[in-house]
């Protein structure tokens, strides 16, 4: 059965419907149209329609070898059903961040051309905003609503295909498109199935968002390619979290520092029981240690993942066996990983020393889109440079420090932000925080610090003289904030990341 499968990614769950049928595979709550029902999908029901969305694909909307296929929504089974069907058909599939506006997502629309977008009600007038020379549009629900012809001949494919197109913020500039192959998507999962040791009868909970490498790539695509259940939502929401931990009972979840803060200030959190967890993920480039002590205090380790949209992301990983004993740490390379920390000279450095992180592994992008014909770019002699500083213990352990680009330089001394930020997170009435570097005639550039009071008492209270207070006894003198800045919200990426380059612009202005 699974022999006919040319796309070694759809021949993996061509294989897992064969030998594994009657598993459960997805748990997929809150449909828009069906928001209080569960849907359950076993691994035969969920090849099933793989076929009937690949043939919809290919005939009602004329999907060939190369096009892509844009995805514009919340978190939805049919996303994953649907990037299944493009390596059927060598398609790329092209997940939009549904967070940005529509001249946003629309400098995506004229690098990518894709030939069919697929969206949900909740995005509708939005994608129908959104141009592209022979463009398509399409809900959801047509892709599997309605029977499909049967026998259709597939087209030939091969792992080094290119299948998924993620981009990266375009926020921050002009958006760029990592392109993954089926390949290296196969690579990530056994690189994700090692750093989670997966064991039968683990369970999955996913609530960021697949249109990250993040939300899709960490745990849930390679869950499923290993065999594993997961149960999705459309989007993270605390309750909702909360209460899978006494209906599904997962034992792996992944969170990122916004979504760990929205359950540690949820009313439930301190009488819900986390017993079911064997541990938590984490994949932002750096988690405060406050965060990661209050999980470890409820009796859950946390792990860590680090990676970019261009390593699949996949890299260096803390697993859950060692994550109490290394906090804030992000551990060592997947086995198939090489890691090197160079200095500005492009020698590698010693360990204890701070160099930039660069990785080259099967995982990795083969590089970024280009629509108009220009040769792949992103890798340097088949290594990505990350932009990320890291440091290496004896035992080959790497910390990840800060981005060469956040590293301050004050008075000759290297100041990283991430420091500061980990004892800014442990004074009542903070609830965000972020230092930035700013010019200054004396010192080249000086830290400032720059805080979202929290809603209760402390955070009313707070001054930024209790700020400075409480970071002279934590910090060396020329770490501290020039200034402490209070602003309502910070600006973020899709996964909460605190976009610091808008922050400057901000504070400058």
């Amino acid at each position: 059965m699974f022999d006919d499968e040319s796309s070694p990614l759809a021949a993996r769950f061509a294989q897992l419907a064969h030998e594994r049928g009657v598993q459960p595979a997805m748990t997929f709550r809150g449909d828009e149209r069906q928001p209080d029902q569960t849907f359950a999908y076993d691994f035969a029901k969920f090849w099933r329609r793989v076929e009937r969305v690949t043939a919809h694909l290919q005939s009602t909307w004329g999907v060939q070898p190369g096009d892509r296929v844009a995805w514009l929504g919340f978190n939805h089974e049919l996303q994953l059903v649907t990037l299944v069907a493009c390596a059927r058909l060598g398609a790329i599939f092209l997940p939009l961040n549904f967070r940005l506006a529509v001249p946003e997502l629309q400098q995506v629309m004229l690098d990518a051309q894709p030939r069919l977008l697929v969206h949900d009600s909740h995005h509708a007038s939005t994608a129908l905003a959104l141009k592209a020379e022979g463009l398509k549009h399409t809900h959801h629900d047509t892709l599997i609503a309605s029977a499909s012809p049967r026998g259709l001949p597939l087209p030939a494919v091969h792992g080094e295909l290119p299948l998924l197109l993620v981009y990266t913020s375009g926020t921050t500039g002009v958006p760029k498109g990592a392109v993954h192959t089926q390949a290296a998507l196969l690579a990530n999962a056994r690189a994700s199935a090692w750093a989670h040791d997966f064991l039968p009868g683990d369970k999955v909970l996913s609530t960021l968002p697949m249109f990250h490498v993040g939300g899709l790539c960490i745990q849930t695509l390679p869950a499923l390619l290993a065999g594993v259940e997961v149960v999705l939502h459309p989007r993270f929401d605390a309750n909702a979290w909360l209460d899978e931990m006494t209906t599904s009972r997962p034992t792996l979840s992944l969170l990122v520092p916004a979504t760990m803060r929205a359950l540690f200030e949820h009313p439930r959190w301190a009488d819900t029981s986390l017993a079911c967890l064997r541990g938590i993920m984490t994949g932002s480039s750096t988690v405060p240690v406050a965060y990661l002590e209050t999980l470890h205090a409820r009796g859950v380790p946390v792990g860590q993942v680090y990676g970019t949209t261009e390593t699949g992301p996949v890299s260096i990983v803390l697993r859950l066996p060692d994550a109490m004993a290394r906090v804030g740490a992000s551990g060592w390379p997947h086995p198939q990983a090489q890691v090197k920390l160079i200095n500005a000279q492009g020698q590698e450095v010693g360990p204890g020393e701070t160099g930039e992180v660069c990785i080259r592994a099967a995982n990795l992008m083969r590089g970024y889109w280009r629509a108009d014909g220009e040769p792949n770019t992103g890798l340097q002699d088949g290594w990505f440079h990350s932009g990320d500083l890291g440091q290496r213990a004896e035992d080959g352990c790497i910390t990840i420090v800060g981005r060469s680009k956040d590293m301050i330089i004050s008075g000759g001394e290297n100041i990283y932000p991430a420091e500061i930020e980990n004892q800014l997170v442990t004074l009542p009435g903070v609830a965000e925080s972020a230092v930035v570097g700013l010019p200054d005639e004396r010192w080249g550039e000086v830290p400032v610090a720059v805080l979202v009071r929290s809603a209760d008492p402390a955070g009313h209270a707070l001054s930024a003289e209790a700020v400075l207070a409480h970071l002279q006894s934590r910090i060396a003198r020329f770490k501290l904030p020039r200034r402490v800045v209070f602003m309502d919200s910070l600006p973020k990426s899709a996964l909460g990341k605190v976009l610091k380059p808008q922050l400057q612009k901000l504070l400058q202005a």
